[in-house]
């Protein structure tokens, strides 16, 4: 009973865009792959839920009783709940600005973990961005060995920061893709395309879109703080002292998009964490609830969801909004 349930939760996360399949489907064990897309004619919304206690550990004992979750306010029925883990469809967003050319190789590193982190049933492509944004190999693969080897010798020269529209590219490539789809996208910088279009996204944009194909962001920023020196107390000979001139920190949209679609993110001060911040993502992911209630009306428009949690000090983290669109 476990696994057809387990099953038809991972088939869940599949919905919100066309030319997927209905989120509600039963798996024979053993026939089907665990997100081949068998249909079944209910329409589901799923959502991803977060709990950590005040110390941002995660608490991962909770039951099915123990949530309730709103649409536009009004309680819904909890149709399928699942708390173990699901396989993930992951896009790796990778800045190659020119600022972080001295960290290329630990950003590698730290992407090289996750990957080492995936299990067999999780698939991932790897995308750069700079002058052009790149994602590689054109399907998504669970071969960890094909995607090192992207890593290592496929990712871009530096050049400019096109944040949003690289992330924009992230979640188009999730469209076709059933399951948990995630972008998680690096950056130190802010948005800064430097190449004249017109046409380049918006965080704005940007959100919409993962918001309307419930695709979860989770960012990982750099900030870094630059100085100059001068005389030490203004005296000629007393020495030359460091001053901070600015601190340079990433585009602030990041934990706002991170935050409306359920997803986390993480500030780093020293590069040196990066391996460990890319595996908490892994940590984090792999320990999620899994909830489904089938909407009342399909109107076609946005709306508001709301998770809570009946667990004294409890924090829930999940997406803050979904389409109710027919073609679900």
């Amino acid at each position: 009973m476990r696994i057809a349930v387990l099953l038809a939760a991972v088939m869940l996360l599949g919905i919100g865009g066309p030319g997927r399949p209905d989120p509600l489907s039963a798996v024979p064990p053993g026939t089907r792959d665990a997100q081949d897309p068998f249909r079944s004619g209910a329409r589901s919304v799923a959502v991803y839920a977060t709990v950590t206690d005040g110390t941002g550990l995660p608490i991962i004992d909770l039951a099915r009783d123990d949530f309730e979750i709103f649409d536009n306010g009004k309680r819904q029925v909890i149709t399928l709940f699942e708390s173990g883990v699901q396989p993930i469809t992951v896009v790796m967003m990778l800045d190659r600005s020119g600022s972080m050319q001295g960290n290329f190789g630990l950003v590698r590193s730290a992407a090289e973990h996750f990957v080492g982190r995936m299990s067999p049933a999780d698939k991932a492509r790897i995308g750069s961005f700079a002058d052009r944004i790149q994602v590689d190999p054109r399907e998504f693969t669970s071969s960890q060995r094909d995607l090192i080897e992207i890593l290592r010798t496929q990712l871009q020269e530096a050049g400019p920061t096109p944040l949003w529209n690289a992330v924009n590219v992230g979640i188009t490539s999730l469209l076709r893709q059933n399951g948990r789809r995630v972008v998680l996208v690096f950056t130190d910088g802010i948005d800064l395309p430097m190449n004249g279009s017109p046409r380049n996204v918006s965080l704005k944009e940007a959100m919409k879109h993962a918001e309307r194909e419930d695709v979860m962001v989770y960012a990982i920023g750099l900030a870094s703080s630059r100085g100059f020196a001068r005389p030490r107390g203004g005296r000629r000979g007393g020495g030359m002292r460091p001053v901070i001139l600015e601190q340079s920190r990433p585009d602030p949209g990041l934990p706002k998009i991170a935050q409306s679609t359920g997803g986390n993110y993480f500030e780093l001060t020293n590069a040196s964490d990066l391996s460990a911040t890319f595996s908490r993502v892994v940590d984090e992911l792999r320990r999620q609830y899994a909830i489904a209630f089938t909407p009342e009306l399909l109107d076609g428009k946005t709306h508001k969801l709301e998770v809570r949690v009946r667990r004294p000090g409890a924090i829930v983290r999940t997406r803050r909004s979904y389409v109710a669109k027919a073609d679900r």
